[in-house]
């Protein structure tokens, strides 16, 4: 029975691999990740038997094959773009200006070198949230590379901060607002 069970765990795993092999959802050097599993790295290595991954932290991680053919598989290696998604709060003080610095940073990512304008770019004013007003940034980076993406990033962020700045405006923290009436008692 124990051969058996043993056979049977084998024959998945080889199916597995060569699931992985014909399909090739991924390749040695690449990054995957999968929302079902806590399985995140690089793939180090691909036999019939096991896919051993690199996770961030350096640790090995030895997944048998047969995991892939039940499991959603990521592979952000091969995206086209990274998304950069942000959501701005101006104060309400600042709600003359919401128009005119929304219109602004929608120019200043048109004409950004870092960003793929022919993708899809958002700039609206989203919602009177509970501090803030709230503008959706969103829109992709020409780049996939990690490090150059978070230079593009600090550099759309840090203009968009000199853009508010510009129109006497300031982004938003939270804060609350308490209004005390008077009664006909001195307080």
């Amino acid at each position: 029975m124990a051969v058996g069970l043993a056979a049977g765990d084998l024959l998945a795993n080889f199916f597995g691999g060569l699931t992985i092999y014909l399909d090739r959802p991924f390749g040695v050097g690449e990054w995957i990740r999968s929302p079902d599993k806590s399985i995140e790295g690089t793939v180090e290595h691909i036999s019939w038997r096991h896919t051993r991954i690199r996770a961030f932290n350096k640790n090995p991680i030895y997944v048998p094959n047969a995991v892939f053919t039940s499991i959603v598989v990521e592979n952000p290696s091969r995206m086209s773009h990274r998304r950069l998604k942000e959501t701005i709060g101006l104060r309400y003080d600042d709600f003359n200006v919401v128009k005119p610095v929304v219109d602004a940073i929608r120019e200043m990512l048109q004409n950004h070198p870092g960003i793929d304008s022919t993708q899809t770019l958002i700039v609206n004013f989203n919602q009177f949230g509970a501090s803030s007003l709230d503008i959706m940034v969103y829109t992709f980076t020409k780049t996939v590379d990690w490090m150059t993406f978070h230079t593009v990033k600090q550099d759309v962020l840090l203009q968009i901060g000199q853009i508010i700045e510009g129109h006497g405006a300031q982004i938003a923290f939270p804060t609350q607002t308490l209004h005390l009436e008077r009664g006909d008692k001195d307080v």
